[in-house]
């Protein structure tokens, strides 16, 4: 009889240990995302890491001229092909000269008009930035989320630009303005339209002023995805 009660007693400490030892997980509560981070994920920013290469043609219409020129771009070693009316050259962005620095100021132009919502996150560290809602868009009026950007004054081939982006609760840009140095009147504005979704990456091919005059494209879009 008294091993039995001692077995009980025995037990009972051993379920009584396990209760108290028993500790509760917490999850840890998920970071809010900036309004960069929104834009820039929404355009597909979350798939660009599985992106190893980018062709491109970037187009420039204007009443009386039409302009391109088209580039290669190895994401992962930064190696760069640039094709400008019949001549082809290559360079790497690590090593430049004074030539390729020049060709070089080209590419970040194009680049940044093909995937600008990208550099929301790459660049968040040298820009200020500043979001409102309901702000009737420049060129469809339309109400829409407004996210100014402005560059340091330090680095880059145009410190210190400034860019208003417009877009809805989906966080796709429609419409945007850049102002060159900050200013207060606008030095350009066109619409983003005529989206595509290129390997997860979604792309504005199409960017025009409010006539029409202005037209600033892309053609030959090709994303090559890493091999697995």
């Amino acid at each position: 009889m008294k091993k039995s009660v001692l077995a009980v007693f025995c037990f009972s400490l051993i379920l009584t240990g396990c209760k108290t030892d028993k500790k509760t997980e917490v999850a840890a509560p998920k970071m809010e995302l900036s309004i960069l981070d929104k834009v820039a994920n929404a355009h597909g920013f979350d798939q660009f890491r599985n992106v190893k290469e980018i062709a491109f043609t970037f187009n420039v219409d204007r009443p009386d001229s039409h302009s391109e020129r088209s580039w290669v771009w190895n994401t992962m070693t930064n190696d760069i092909v640039s094709i400008n009316k019949g001549d082809t050259i290559s360079y790497n962005r690590k090593t430049m000269d004074s030539t390729a620095t020049k060709i070089n100021g080209g590419f970040i132009n194009d680049k940044y008009w093909l995937m600008a919502p990208f550099n929301l996150a790459w660049d968040k560290n040298n820009i200020t930035y500043d979001h409102k809602s309901d702000v009737p868009a420049p060129i469809s009026k339309n109400p829409m989320q407004k996210l100014t950007i402005v560059y340091g004054n330090e680095g880059g081939y145009t410190p210190g630009d400034a860019y208003d982006f417009y877009f809805g609760n989906d966080y796709m840009i429609k419409e945007w303005v850049f102002r060159r140095s900050n200013q207060p009147e606008p030095s350009l504005i066109t619409t983003w339209e005529n989206y595509a979704d290129i390997n997860g990456l979604k792309i504005a091919e199409m960017h025009q002023n409010e006539d029409g005059s202005f037209k600033l494209y892309f053609t030959n879009i090709k994303v090559t995805s890493k091999t697995p």
